[in-house]
């Protein structure tokens, strides 16, 4: 248990920030300049890719990689982010796999609002199936691994064959706000607040009643017939409900499903891999679930 790298983390995160709403252009500009200073693995190249009409970045271990696509949605409330930003997450994942990684470039809010990055999700999935890659998992952090939970929501309801398996980092489940960890545990979170999400919300639901499957599975969606679920949360995290009533509601649906918590670190901890050693840990346990699952489809 790293308390001195947790207790480090959790001080810069709580750094004074700038009084007042801030604009779409400042959260975004702000955001790429804190994931840039993410450890990136060396032993990975990267290249621009294309998914249906949408930009990807191609992310690929430094030798000849294992068969196996990870296709990837990256965070940011649906209204900032980009593959760049995830860069530390998907370089680990394929570091620690050998897999490749398909990191989607999706449509952001609020000039795309719901359901856009749901509409491109779908599409990416599609056109990875049509290209003949096989097989695939999803994964992907905060509103990216909502994104991943919902996107085989969508692939169900389109008759396409669910993933491989989902990895989510944190994911937003819950666009009602209703889980109890919204109250619980507001002192307790380093990053999130409620005034945020719902700031970031309205951009995306633009109107838009939550109580929708695809905004909140964690509270309306039926999950039969899911792949295997892995939900990586820490303790001190507002959307730690979002995660719990997931794999419940997995569970109830006969889903296999791995709810794994991690105590006194703060929303996409996995990012700071290479600072926190719980962060190390949980991609590492990440990444053997995604190598048993794709290489079972192998066999």
């Amino acid at each position: 248990m790293s308390r001195e790298q947790r207790a480090k983390v959790d001080a810069m995160l709580r750094a004074p920030k700038p009084d007042g709403p801030r604009s779409v252009e400042t959260i975004r500009a702000g955001f790429a300049a804190l994931m840039a200073t993410m450890i990136v693995p060396k032993e990975i190249r990267t290249a621009e890719a294309k998914l249906g009409d949408r930009r990807a970045l191609r992310v690929e271990p430094a030798g000849d990689p294992r068969p196996g696509t990870i296709l990837y949605f990256h965070g940011g409330s649906f209204v900032f982010g980009s593959p760049e930003t995830a860069l530390s997450l998907t370089g680990n994942l394929v570091a620690r796999t050998g897999f490749t990684a398909l990191s989607l470039d999706y449509r952001l809010a609020p000039e795309h609002p719901f359901p856009a990055a749901s509409d491109d999700a779908l599409a990416a999935y599609r056109a990875l199936l049509e290209s003949g890659v096989d097989p695939v998992a999803f994964a992907g952090d905060s509103a990216g691994g909502g994104l991943a939970v919902t996107t085989c929501l969508r692939a169900r309801a389109a008759g396409l064959p669910m993933p491989a398996a989902v990895v989510a980092f944190s994911p937003g489940l819950d666009g009602t706000r209703t889980g109890e960890s919204m109250r619980t545990k507001a002192a307790a979170d380093p990053i999130l607040t409620r005034e945020g999400l719902d700031y970031t919300g309205a951009l995306y639901f633009a109107g838009q009643d939550p109580h929708h499957e695809l905004i909140s599975p964690a509270v309306l969606a039926d999950l039969t017939g899911f792949p295997p679920l892995l939900l990586q949360v820490g303790t001190n995290e507002l959307l730690l409900d979002d995660s719990t009533r997931l794999a419940a509601r997995a569970r109830a649906a006969g889903v296999d499903v791995v709810l794994d918590v991690t105590a006194d670190v703060p929303h996409v901890f996995q990012a700071y891999a290479g600072v926190l050693d719980e962060a190390d840990q949980a991609l590492d346990r990440a990444a053997l679930f995604l190598t048993q699952h794709l290489r079972a489809l192998k066999v």
